[in-house]
């Protein structure tokens, strides 16, 4: 299948490809919150009225996931991790999920946060975690496109259709697991796992985005070269919470960097690494479009994903695909109950076999890594043991409808699959537009 190289802002995160042919319509994404819908496809825990937890569908308008929680965790005096939620979804957005909170049923009524709707459902002895979902459903406009009527439409009908005889998009982890207007957050990682905490640190409150606002941009600027801890606390702006988090730790700790990270909620550590197996995901599934190596159907040396009861991979389970076995895959994997896979490098990685296996291990080595590199004492919240991902992302029940100048685009995604990610393939645009 034909393919397109990428030469814009997204190459530093692994994005290095489109799967489509067809020249991109631009536009951008979220002129408007309202026009990024995110409703969760939820996996509901069972109803006990005896349990600790009290199940609540939480509808955000424009809020990050940790800042959220700790609001929520602030005013009704609780331990932030008292509250549950199986995944973060988009922070320009209206999205609505299922979160679990250990408070009593009277205390999660009274709570009232700005552009947040709270509706108790009810209470359970099992709490959300993450990945507890099955899905996303996404409502999304495309505005301000290039194109303009029948050629959009048609340049629109036409992505789709490569698309669907494709059987998906590839699995690329989108902008957002990066950082939309400061994608380091793999930068930060890298540093992690290379063992140079000053470095990760560093590169999280001192790395600038020429994108940001003038106030953000100066204080990290000057923070780089001073390294003054007192001065950076006077000049950060308040809304860069974890940042002055960071900074407000080793004002009091001076040279206690991993401790200043550990200060870090739990989520975040981990995403610091998480979005560093990611960008070497990205890599190796961009070198495998590259090369042509099919998506949709398994080659001798993958490593494939059996479903789980719900059709969805099981990150738990890995069957190696074989000559003796690759009509018994392939038929599996044709009909989903299968999923070919990459790795996610880590303490325990499996790699693949054959020209898909060079290709892990070539990437891998580029970086200098090897497996113990994942392991980081200092950091517990940091290890990664690594994983397998499937390489391919369905769409469900999809329909993209142009009209003027706009695109209105409606689908359903599998856990873990980036709405960003599929819309790129129509639009090929700069990454401050997803």
């Amino acid at each position: 299948m034909p393919f397109q190289e990428n030469y814009n802002a997204e190459r530093p995160i692994g994005l290095e490809v489109f799967l489509t042919s067809q020249e991109g319509i631009g536009g951008r994404l979220r002129h408007l919150i309202e026009d990024f819908v995110v409703d969760e496809v939820p996996t509901y825990p069972p109803r006990d009225d005896t349990g600790r937890y009290v199940i609540a569908k939480v509808t955000a308008t424009n809020w990050e996931m940790n800042r959220l929680v700790r609001h929520m965790s602030k005013y009704m005096g609780i331990s932030r991790q008292l509250i549950g939620f199986a995944g973060t979804k988009d922070k320009r957005s209206i999205s609505s999920q299922l979160m679990s909170i250990e408070a009593p049923m009277e205390w999660v009524e009274a709570l009232h946060i700005t552009d947040v709707k709270i509706e108790p459902l009810y209470r359970s002895k099992k709490n959300i975690t993450i990945g507890a979902l099955k899905g996303n459903k996404f409502n999304i406009l495309i505005s301000g496109c290039q194109k303009q009527g029948d050629e959009l439409a048609a340049s629109v009908t036409a992505t789709a259709e490569e698309i669907k005889a494709a059987g998906g998009f590839p699995n690329f982890f989108g902008v957002q697991r990066f950082g939309s207007l400061r994608p380091i957050t793999h930068v930060v990682g890298r540093f992690i796992v290379k063992g140079d905490i000053e470095g990760a640190v560093m590169a999280y409150v001192s790395d600038s985005a020429e994108d940001e606002d003038e106030e953000s941009l100066a204080a990290r600027k000057a923070l780089k070269v001073t390294h003054d801890w007192d001065a950076a606390l006077a000049t950060f702006p308040m809304k860069l919470t974890f940042e002055r988090t960071v900074i407000g730790w080793l004002q009091r700790n001076p040279e206690d960097y991993a401790g200043a990270i550990r200060v870090l909620p739990s989520n975040l550590q981990m995403m610091f690494v998480h979005a560093y197996q990611s960008y070497l995901f990205n890599r190796i599934l961009s070198e495998r479009v590259r090369r042509g190596i099919p998506l949709r159907e398994a080659v001798v040396g993958d490593v494939i994903l059996p479903a789980d009861a719900d059709g969805l991979p099981d990150h738990d389970k890995y069957v190696p695909v074989t000559k003796a076995n690759i009509d018994m895959v392939q038929r599996k994997v044709v009909v989903g109950r299968a999923y070919v896979s990459a790795v996610l490098f880590g303490q325990d990685s499996v790699f693949s076999e054959g020209e898909v296996g060079e290709i892990e291990r070539t990437v891998a080595a580029a970086e200098g890594l090897v497996q113990r590199d994942f392991c980081t004492p200092a950091l517990p919240d940091c290890n990664s043991r690594g994983s397998r991902r499937e390489i391919l992302a369905r769409v469900a029940e999809p329909s993209f409808s142009a009209d003027g100048e706009n695109v209105r685009c409606l689908f359903t995604l599998d856990k873990g699959c980036y709405a960003t990610v599929l819309l790129r393939e129509f639009m090929k645009a700069d990454i401050m537009d997803y």
